[in-house]
């Protein structure tokens, strides 16, 4: 019995405020959550159709990385490029691609003297843009997202 009255006292003791439940919107908790992970990872890289075969995350962000280093470059070979001086520089181009897969050079960092010697270069690249295959958003948690990225680019003419 003394139990029983024990037991009591501790349920009579405890108000009612101790057994309340916190209620939570679904949209609080999907923004609470949104904050905690790593946007800057992904979980697919953007991509190419001719990528898509490819099933390590790394081979297809290699894949797309190339296609898009392959045509920048097979554009440039096809142009005409008289120079003074021998130019040999590692280009930085820094690329945006939206949550649609429209893509986007921020920006193109290369030494004074390449951007002396071939003053049209950064208008090249940018026309190489327009042939590139239709590209495929990133991905993150299903849903399409936009990434930046940096691709180094070597230039070299003689």
């Amino acid at each position: 019995m003394k139990r029983f009255y024990f037991i009591l006292l501790v349920l009579v003791s405890c108000s009612c405020d101790d057994f309340k439940v916190k209620k939570t919107s679904s949209e609080a908790i999907l923004k609470e959550e949104l904050q905690t992970f790593n946007w800057e990872d992904v979980d697919r890289y953007p991509s190419f159709s001719l990528c898509d075969g490819l099933t390590p995350k790394a081979e297809k962000a290699l894949c797309f990385e190339n296609t898009l280093t392959n045509s920048i470059t097979d554009h440039l070979k096809q142009q005409i490029i008289v120079v003074t001086k021998d130019v040999n520089d590692t280009l930085h181009l820094k690329f945006h691609i939206s949550n649609t897969g429209a893509i986007e050079i921020k920006t193109i960092s290369m030494e004074t003297l390449t951007r002396q010697q071939i003053p049209e270069l950064e208008t090249l690249i940018l026309e190489s843009m327009e042939t590139l295959p239709k590209i495929f958003p990133a991905l993150k948690r299903g849903q399409q997202v936009s990434t930046t990225f940096e691709l180094p680019l070597i230039v070299k003419v003689d």
